[in-house]
């Protein structure tokens, strides 16, 4: 609870536009019923000591996430369970890496995080489009439900996002991640250009 005070979930709440569903989850906490009550966006992973400017590889952020494992976990939600690193998979002669690999308990499904520590692409989305088809065809088992794929990202532009992921889509997610707080000046802009949306 400490630390979710420490990581703002009362402001990142106050940032949502579904204020039904908040008055919901004050009451009855969370409930995962669909893959996207899993996704979080933003992530805030204040907790791997980067400062907001340094630079650094996708290899060293995967690292930093592994070194502190559990607290990624709690940032990630309920039911996770951590399954690897790098986990390859093949096919045709070819060699694929996933960065981070989930099993999530409660939605019986693979959450497969590709990290990204620059700008969202749409060859990104694609990518991770691949990383979830392998996975529902290859990997799950007939009575687990459909792959989840979020691409975690520094920056992203919401309508690449829209455009290359289908309409309907329930698998595929994007989400920005901060790797410290926002000023409180900061959070009084968010919310405002929240309540103008």
């Amino acid at each position: 609870m400490r630390r979710q005070f420490d990581a703002a979930l009362y402001q990142r709440l106050v940032l949502s536009r579904d204020k039904t569903g908040i008055k919901e989850l004050t009451q009855n906490g969370q409930i995962l019923e669909i893959p996207e009550d899993t996704v979080k966006d933003p992530y805030v992973l204040e907790f791997l000591g980067l400062p907001e400017d340094k630079k650094y590889s996708e290899t060293e952020l995967e690292q930093k996430l592994i070194d502190k494992l559990e607290h990624f976990l709690l940032e990630l939600g309920k039911g996770f369970a951590f399954i690897g690193r790098q986990v390859r998979f093949s096919f045709e002669e070819e060699h694929f890496r996933v960065d981070l690999v989930f099993y999530n308990r409660i939605l019986q499904c693979f959450v497969l995080i590709d990290l990204k520590i620059g700008k969202l692409t749409h060859q990104d989305l694609g990518q991770m489009q691949m990383y979830v088809n392998y996975y529902d065809r290859f990997v799950k088992l007939e009575h687990e439900n459909k792959t989840i794929g979020i691409v975690l990202c520094r920056k992203k532009n919401d309508a690449i996002v829209e455009i290359t992921l289908p309409e309907n889509n329930e698998q595929i997610f994007a989400s920005k991640y901060l790797t410290v707080l926002p000023s409180k000046e900061e959070l009084k802009k968010l919310i405002e250009n929240k309540n103008d949306d």
